[in-house]
């Protein structure tokens, strides 16, 4: 079982997101890196200079990069960008239907915001190219369980760990919040490096928000659902990076999946750490996205 490490979902500045890449290049057990901008193509521009030699540093490292292409183009420079992705070097990671003209007759890696509901879906996108596919978050261990024994299948992702992206809009909730306009946004998406939290009138912890993106408030680890989703075929594990120690989270995923320790001491580990919310599991488990179902219910 491989572990895949996804992009950077918020908005850091661009040093501490590079000082990021150069720590995980050296000392995250992870085998696949996406890097790129999925939520809004707006930050990119800032990271342009130093994606080169994020990418040169984790190659190094001996890490597998694959580039990500933003989930929700709408403008045509978008389209545009994400044509240029597609004829790079690197396998492309793409999160939205539009996006499967540039890649499809070549490798590509479909990303959790893809909506993969059934085997039909996945056939398809095997005949494509799709060499991996990260499954949607919100799929109960049965679907899961199907998916992996359809046939002619590209291998299967789960996400694992980090705040689960949910949707992807138009609008930007980070701007509105703030009394600003998507375009004078003033990037204020960069005050909140894990999102920003949304609560219910009763003050309950309820959703993030990530400029156009809605993210779980809960922290998805999957800890003792590990060895059931190996038996239904589930080929990688994705941890969505957040500002805690990255590093220990992928590091208690290797020593879990290789046996060195089992899934409480594991889940012990990671409650050690400085999570933005509560740790959840129950999409896996059928039940709502945000509690947690332990190993003994």
């Amino acid at each position: 079982m491989k572990l895949t490490l996804g992009p950077v979902l918020f908005n850091w500045p661009t040093l501490a997101w590079s000082d990021f890449y150069a720590r995980i290049a050296d000392e995250a057990p992870v085998d696949r890196v996406v890097v790129g901008e999925v939520v809004c193509s707006k930050r990119s521009p800032f990271r342009l200079e130093a994606a080169g030699a994020v990418v040169e540093r984790l190659e190094r490292g001996g890490k597998e990069v694959v580039i990500a292409a933003l989930a929700l183009p709408t403008l045509k420079r978008e389209i545009v960008e994400i044509d240029a992705a597609a004829e790079g070097l690197h396998l492309i990671e793409i999160g939205d239907v539009t996006a499967l003209a540039a890649v499809a007759g070549q490798p590509h890696v479909i990303g959790p915001m893809f909506n993969v509901y059934n085997e039909a879906t996945l056939s398809e996108l095997a005949a494509l190219g799709a060499m991996t596919v990260c499954l949607p978050p919100e799929l109960p261990m049965s679907s899961v369980a199907v998916l992996g024994k359809a046939q002619a299948s590209p291998e299967l992702e789960v996400f694992a760990f980090g705040r689960a992206p949910l949707a992807v809009a138009a609008r930007c909730y980070h701007a509105r919040a703030h009394g600003l306009m998507k375009d004078a946004c003033r990037y204020v998406c960069e005050n909140d490096p894990d999102g920003l939290e949304v609560e219910t009138l009763d003050g309950q912890p309820f959703l993030a928000v990530n400029g156009v993106q809605t993210l779980a408030s809960g922290v998805t680890v999957l800890s003792g659902e590990v060895a059931d989703l190996r038996a239904a075929n589930v080929a990688r594990l994705r941890l969505s990076p957040q500002t805690g120690d990255m590093v220990a989270v992928a590091q208690s995923f290797r020593d879990l999946i290789d046996g060195r320790i089992d899934a409480a001491e594991q889940l012990a580990r990671i409650s050690a750490l400085q999570l933005p919310g509560e740790i959840v599991n129950g999409y896996l488990h059928a039940r709502p996205g945000a509690v947690h179902v332990s190993a003994a219910s």
